[in-house]
């Protein structure tokens, strides 16, 4: 059997090339870092996180928890490596950068069906293929997709917060806690008073941003650059990232605002700022971030950093398997698909790699059912509106009405548990590898 080849070892492509090797199929993967390197990353790790830290809510009360807990019935390669390196965060699945994409790359290396070319594509690869090349997806492949598809790509910009050394925080100033005290303390927050938080928003209003080149500024709403909500009102940011509901101190007032610290590693060495992406300049960031109480002799060890993301207009081109509905031997998959988020991307991924599963041995297609989170948002992303499309997160929203009368505190159990159910039987019946 020829191998399937794969463009793009993000987690998109990971979680595909996995899923295809533990079914005999063989798999050539190309990644084009470290030989050529994108604006956003650091390394040449395979699934390498360039933003947050974070893979978002792991409760069955989250959309994102429910997507999780499918992808774990497919013994997903992306969700089982995030456990491993899991750092706290709350009611979140948070995990040791580092570590983590460590052990995808270290996994996907030493799989014998699974062949590691190091080179950029410039071209569209002949099928059966799935292109994971995300959404910083070089100009060259990009040219070629163009040619195939007669559209133009879409685009938004998005941004990374800052990263500090957890030995440069006062932790005299700042306080652990959870927002409403959900699960252990896992935050590490920075309380602002009126008039403090009054000079920051006013200093943030004012500050330089790196200049943006040669595109038009469209940001996704999921990923504002601080500066942005700022720009926006004195009153966003309390609604946004720094909202201080639920974070009262021990003393039980609430700060007028708070900046909220989060683990970014396992030795808790180091810190993220959350919800801070930003393209600020390097100068202001420092000056931003130290304006904070409790960080007026922070260590920025990683800046905020904007860069371009691309996607495709998914709803004209793709179908429910993110087959391009003209070559349904070809995929795309991860953030170029249009679905937003690092879970999502790996879901993505995994749903591809079972449809050319299937076509390869012989067997028909089945779309994931629309009761499934997977299966809801690769319909969300066939299906919507060509028009004004945008990349989708994963949430109940997606999933059908439920079927009998609930009050609205048994609606997302209800989904959740219809999900899962529906999600087993699912796998039980196509997933026959005999």
């Amino acid at each position: 059997m020829n191998p399937v080849t794969i463009v793009g070892a993000g987690l998109a492509g990971c979680e595909a090339a996995y899923q295809l090797a533990k079914r005999n199929i063989p798999v050539r993967l190309y990644e084009m870092r470290p030989k050529k390197m994108t604006p956003a990353h650091k390394s040449g790790y395979f699934a390498e996180l360039v933003c947050s830290n974070s893979l978002r809510g792991d409760t069955l009360m989250q959309g994102v928890g429910v997507l999780k807990a499918e992808m774990r019935l497919w013994s997903s390669l992306i969700i089982d490596c995030a456990a491993l390196h899991r750092v706290p965060a709350g009611h979140a699945l948070a995990v040791d950068r580092e570590g983590f994409a460590a052990e995808v790359h270290r996994r996907i290396r030493e799989h014998p069906l699974i062949e590691i070319v190091e080179d950029e594509v410039k071209r569209l690869p002949e099928a059966p293929a799935i292109i994971a090349s995300g959404p910083l997806t070089s100009e060259a492949l990009l040219e070629a997709l163009r040619g195939v598809i007669g559209e133009e790509t879409l685009h938004f910009f998005d941004a990374a917060s800052p990263v500090i050394r957890a030995d440069s925080v006062d932790t005299d100033v700042c306080y652990w806690k959870s927002r409403y005290d959900k699960g252990t303390a896992d935050y590490l927050n920075c309380p602002m008073d009126e008039v403090t938080y009054k000079a920051f928003y006013e200093a943030l209003s004012r500050a330089p941003k790196t200049p943006l080149k040669d595109f038009e500024y469209n940001v996704f709403e999921r990923c504002m650059p601080i500066e942005e909500m700022a720009r926006r009102g004195e009153k966003t940011l309390l609604f946004g990232p720094m909202k201080p509901v639920g974070l009262e101190q021990g003393d039980g007032k609430r700060p007028h605002a708070v900046v909220q610290l989060r683990q970014d590693d396992a030795r808790s060495s180091l810190f993220n700022l959350v919800g801070f992406q930003t393209r600020l300049t390097q100068a202001a960031q420092k000056a931003i971030v130290r304006m904070i109480p409790g960080l007026e002799k922070a260590v920025i060890v990683r800046y905020g950093a904007m860069h371009k993301n691309t996607y495709v207009n998914a709803p004209m081109l793709l179908d429910e398997t993110y087959a391009f509905k003209t070559r349904p031997d070809c995929h795309i998959a991860g953030q170029l698909a249009g679905v937003e988020g690092y879970v999502e991307s790996a879901s993505s991924g995994l749903v591809a790699a079972i449809s050319l599963y299937r076509s390869l041995t012989g067997k028909s297609q089945r779309a994931f059912p629309k009761e499934t989170m997977m299966g809801a948002l690769s319909d969300y992303v066939a299906t919507t509106s060509k028009r004004g499309f945008q990349p989708m997160n994963a949430n109940f929203g997606l999933l059908p009405e439920p079927d009998v009368k609930l009050k609205k505190r048994e609606r997302k159990p209800y989904l959740a548990e219809r999900a899962l159910s529906t999600m087993k039987t699912f796998r039980e019946t196509v997933d026959d590898r005999s």
